[in-house]
């Protein structure tokens, strides 16, 4: 197929697009597939943290009408390295937002973490279709985000492999034929480790996946299977299910992405070689689709498929979150803040691995059950959850 596809959406103009977080993981894959059919996407904006080079380079590459830097203190910088190319520069919290507030048919949202909220909810809110890749806004904020979905007639495609391959298989028009949706995880780097080997498991380690490329917050959210369990409450909203009828399943060949068991027997799945470039794909060319440059699944080559259980007990983070779940109010939302501040502690080798898991059950235990009824609760509850992971971190790093 060659790369300059025409008529990708049956002859109408090219779709008009924003990726949120382009100098990350999600972000520079969407960026690989968008180049590769330049006459089939118009990018009307891109944003990043802080990586001022990574999104001046992205902008000029795809003909983008607008830049922002999340950082203010870099906005000078980034203004300068787009100078003579009619490329709008901005920075702030507030640039990011306007990004998912311009015109764009399909928005990326791939900022990490719970910065990724207000700039969703913006898109959301003008009934864009919102390609998610953030987990953590549909985590902290669910039950909020999927009413403004519905009440201004959005649009959300999952990105996540798991959810994507659901979205792909189960039938929305009889959900009631849906016995329960099965999560696959491949276990991540420390899956056969003993529970007291991982006391002295390495950042190293840590963010080395067996399958996927990954950043690093992701990563050690994988290794600590949390990353699972942030999913399993995504997939709670994403789909309308009841915690009863979600499972998990350890598969670390990773290419059984996610199933759906249907109450006649039937049993659907989604495979792939794991490559980010598929639900990417997916979701950018969705409801039709489009050619991803990945390798095609040879079954004959892989020769087996392995599935286990997964150990709770070596690894409690998955346990937290769907008690956190099941407990609704703010809980998600503490979940997800104390994890962030935890995992960033790891990151910096200011904590043990299994010091992240304890991290969370004590900012759980210690902010105890409170409703969030808005937006605003939610930040006033991530913010206290912050503190209370971070004045953690600090006995224990002390």
């Amino acid at each position: 197929m060659p790369n300059n596809v025409e008529g990708l959406f049956r002859g109408a103009e090219p779709r008009r697009i924003a990726i949120l977080g382009v100098t990350g993981s999600v972000g520079a894959n969407t960026l690989d597939l968008v180049r590769r059919h330049p006459a089939a996407f118009q990018v009307e904006a891109v944003t990043a943290h802080n990586n001022v080079a990574g999104l001046a380079e992205a902008a000029r590459a795809v003909g983008a009408r607008f830049a922002a830097i999340g950082n203010p203190e870099r906005y000078v910088e980034l203004k300068e390295a787009l100078a003579g190319t009619g490329i709008e520069a901005a920075a702030g919290a507030s640039a990011v937002t306007e990004a998912a507030e311009r015109p764009a048919d399909w928005v990326m949202a791939a900022i990490v973490g719970a910065a990724g909220l207000e700039p969703s909810l913006a898109a959301i809110r003008r009934g864009a279709t919102l390609a998610l890749a953030n987990k953590e806004t549909l985590v902290c904020a669910g039950a909020l985000m999927m009413a403004e979905v519905k009440r201004h007639g959005a649009t959300v495609l999952p990105v996540d492999s798991e959810h994507n391959a659901i979205f792909q298989v189960i039938d929305f028009d009889h959900l009631d034929t849906v016995e329960r949706v099965i999560l696959t995880a491949s276990g991540g780097p420390f899956r056969t480790f003993a529970k007291a080997d991982l006391r002295a498991v390495t950042r190293e380690q840590a963010v080395a996946h067996p399958n996927w490329s990954m950043g690093a917050k992701i990563s050690v959210d994988s290794a600590t299977m949390m990353n699972k369990g942030l999913e399993f409450i995504e997939a709670h909203h994403l789909f309308g299910l009841p915690p009863s009828r979600i499972e998990v399943l350890v598969h670390p060949q990773s290419i059984v992405h996610s199933l759906v068991a249907y109450r006649d027997g039937s049993v659907l799945a989604q495979l792939g070689t794991p490559d980010m470039r598929t639900p990417i794909a997916h979701t950018l060319a969705w409801p039709t689709r489009m050619h991803a440059p990945v390798q095609p699944l040879d079954l004959a080559a892989i020769g087996q498929l392995s599935f286990e259980a997964p150990d709770e007990d070596r690894f409690p983070a998955l346990r937290l979150a769907r008690e956190a779940l099941q407990t609704a109010g703010a809980a998600p939302t503490i979940l997800n803040a104390a994890n962030e501040v935890a995992v960033g502690a790891f990151l910096e080798e200011r904590i043990g691995f299994l010091d992240i898991a304890g991290i969370v059950e004590a900012a759980l235990s210690e902010l105890g059950v409170q409703p969030v009824t808005s937006i605003e609760d939610i930040g006033i509850v991530d913010a206290a959850a912050r503190d209370a992971a971070g004045r953690r971190v600090e006995r224990i790093s002390a």
